[in-house]
């Protein structure tokens, strides 16, 4: 661990010790060379681009993000969006894009359009302005960029620089992802060049509809309001249309079908480009070809569900000899199918596509959903690329594969790259080693196997003392806490070195498990996940007599947050105290896509939202409860917080409310805070648990 820093101070300063890993790896089209992002130190927020030589295994740095911005970064507004959209807190390069031939790599960097020439070394600024999501176009003639919600695109040879679409309108944007994509949908992109470099096809926004929300600086009254189009459930989501532009000026439009949500593109020369798009009920998902020379639609794959359709990353797609690649729900299994043939078994649980061409990389679990391998395809069957127990993130393709394995035995990934599914080289990590080892016992426990994880002080021995037990789930969908990856236990094991049997479980609803498991959670979120928390806590409290009933907490962000309070509100016959992180309260202030797909609309299941919503529970409390709130939160609005603690004290319900100026929906960063609001907590809750 870092010199001379607390535990929390460092898992604050490595943002949770993943700073000097490795990361956004592209392999060149020979398999020659390999392009990465990564820090100098564990320390260092900056990531710098780095280049693999394959044949002697050296490493080179191409793009010191240090020499080219000393100084802090000044972001766009809408690389601020993005990068919160995304959970990236790290700096210099965190992403860039190369042409097919591997000539020349762009990036955005504190604003300005950046290119490096992979043959020559060097780098040069292009625009000095507030750029963002610069590509190349594959054969590496112009690159593409977003500025002020505009497309534009400059000319590498006579640096010629142009408006695409000269659209007037601040609620207009060409080539921006909109809010409902990229926080929900994972699509981050709004623009996608074509395969030959002469056209492109954009995403056009209209968020003139959409409700405005504000959030005001307390701290600073002075400062101006942020004011952001926010679809809150049962509102109207941006307008989203498509069009193909031309580099010689043309543009034709895309047929707009009767469709809410543009799910994600594909334009590859395997096939025309692909567009997924899903009603606003989401309970159906159709891929469409599109023709650039009229703009005309022609379905190619439809699928429905009674509840809703999973979006499943990285399909659909052509494969190089044009068969469409997708991934479908069927015999219990999220499977990977190829022209409509599944390619994979109902044991698999198809997890994301990460590359296709002749052949298909992907990621998945078996039976345990705790690790998470990373497969390719061969000719109609499957292998497994990685080979030992734990969580394994996949890049690159089925010919060269980058495997980042991350597991219960060591701190970091451990980074390797394939050739045809055998190591030839290692990637250098850089990541502090936190110090902590969980002294963790693996569980499946209860009728429904929950998977979980007990966490006991470090040296603790069995009989000598009974611990006040404190679980720490998220609960939700959409992420797991219990895979098989020691980082993703160093904040637990912190806590039950406080002095606590600390409790990890996931339930129904979250992934790795099947439909038919995440569907559970359809109409019955609060039901649900909170029965699966006390079900799980009862089944190991059984076979763990040193856990103390009497005195139980659960804490929580986001998902976990809305579980917390559920927990204290509807159950305090089993929790005793509860800190509610950024809760959803009132599932009606949420946004359209997550809320309406388990809930449906507001207009049309009332009695839903209400079943769903703390605000009716709050003269119920009878247990101690802290909500804790970043005032900036433009995902989970400060209102959830507010109006929750308002019920409560209309109701005459003591709690306590903890707001963080300053704060996103992201935990704080800054070492002193992060620090002492980790141990507010845990000096709260055991104050609260001893006066119960």
């Amino acid at each position: 661990m870092t010199d001379d820093l607390s535990f929390l101070r460092a898992q604050a300063r490595t943002q949770r010790f993943t700073l000097g890993a490795p990361k956004e790896f592209r392999v060149s089209p020979d398999g020659s060379r390999l392009l990465f992002l990564r820090a100098e130190s564990g320390v260092d927020r900056r990531n710098s681009l780095w280049q693999l030589d394959m044949r002697s295994a050296a490493e080179a740095k191409i793009v010191d993000a240090a020499e080219l911005l000393p100084g802090e970064e000044d972001l766009p507004p809408e690389e601020r969006a993005r990068r919160e959209r995304a959970r990236e807190t790290s700096g210099g390069v965190v992403g860039y894009a190369a042409d097919a031939a591997f000539t020349v790599v762009a990036f955005s960097l504190s604003g300005r359009l950046h290119t490096t020439d992979l043959r020559t070394g060097e780098t040069r600024v292009l625009v000095d302005g507030a750029v963002v999501d610069p590509r190349p176009d594959p054969t590496g003639t112009h690159v593409a960029y977003v500025a002020d919600r505009r497309l534009h695109v400059i000319d590498l040879g006579t640096g010629d620089d142009r408006l695409l679409v000269d659209e007037e309108g601040e609620d207009i944007a060409w080539g921006l992802a909109e809010f409902i994509a990229a926080e929900e949908m994972g699509r981050v992109r709004g623009y996608w060049w074509a395969p030959d470099g002469r056209s492109l096809l954009v995403e056009r926004t209209d968020r003139s509809a959409v409700p405005r929300w504000h959030i005001a600086d307390p701290v600073h009254p002075d400062a101006p309001v942020n004011t952001v189009a926010y679809p809150a459930a049962g509102t109207t989501n941006v307008e989203v249309s498509l069009s193909f532009l031309g580099l010689d000026g043309s543009r034709v439009d895309v047929e707009r079908g009767d469709w809410e949500y543009l799910v994600a593109v594909h334009w590859s020369a395997g096939g025309a480009p692909l567009i997924t798009v899903q009603p606003r009920d989401q309970k159906r998902l159709e891929v469409y070809a599109v023709d650039p020379a009229d703009g005309s639609t022609s379905l190619v794959h439809a699928e429905s569900d009674p509840d809703w359709v999973e979006i499943v990353a990285g399909v659909p797609a052509w494969t190089t000899d044009g068969r469409l690649v997708h991934v479908s729900a069927a015999d219990g299994a999220y499977r990977l199918l190829l022209d409509g043939k599944p390619v994979t078994d109902p044991g698999l649980q198809v997890r994301s596509v990460l590359d296709v061409g002749g052949e298909v990389l992907f990621s998945a679990s078996e039976d345990d959903p705790t690790q998470i391998h990373v497969y390719r395809t061969e000719n109609g069957s499957v292998r497994r690329l990685s080979t030992v127990d734990g969580v394994h993130i996949g890049a690159g393709n089925t010919e060269i594969t980058v495997l980042s394995s991350w597991s219960l035995t060591h701190s970091g990934p451990e980074v390797s790259v394939l050739r045809d599914g055998e190591p030839i080289a290692k990637v250098a990590s850089r990541t502090v080693d936190p110090g902590i080892e969980p002294n963790l016992t693996w569980l499946t426990v209860g009728e429904r196997g929950l998977r979980a994880a007990l966490l006991l002080p470090t040296g603790y021995q069995q009989g000598s003392a009974k611990l006040p037990v404190l679980l720490d789930p998220y609960g939700g969908p959409h992420a797991q806490r219990v895979l098989q990856s020691r980082n993703a236990f160093l904040t637990s094991q912190w806590l039950a070195d406080q002095g606590f049997a600390v409790l990890v479980a996931d339930g129904r609803g979250t992934p790795g498990r099947g439909p038919a498991w995440e569907r559970e959670i359809a109409g019955r979120l609060a039901e649900v996940t909170l029965a699966d928390q006390v079900d799980a806590l009862r089944a190991v409290a059984a076979d763990h007599p040193d856990l103390d009933l009497g005195r139980v907490a659960i804490r929580g962000w986001s998902y976990g947050g809305y579980l917390s309070a559920l927990a204290v509100l509807r159950r305090p016959d089993v929790f005793h105290a509860a800190v509610a992180g950024a809760p959803v309260t009132d599932w009606s202030l949420y946004d359209t896509h997550y809320t309406e797909r388990y809930l449906g609309r507001p207009q049309d299941q009332p009695e839903s939202y209400e079943r769903n919503s703390l605000l009716a529970d709050a003269p119920n409390l009878r247990r101690a409860l802290l909500i804790v709130h970043g005032l900036a939160d433009d995902n989970v609005f400060v209102a959830h917080a507010l109006r929750l603690s308002a019920e409560l004290l209309a109701a005459g319900r003591a709690h306590t409310f903890l707001p963080l100026a300053g704060a996103t929906h992201m935990t704080p960063q800054a070492e002193e805070v992060a620090e002492n609001l980790m141990l507010t907590q845990v000096e709260w809750i055991k104050n609260a648990l001893e006066a119960r």
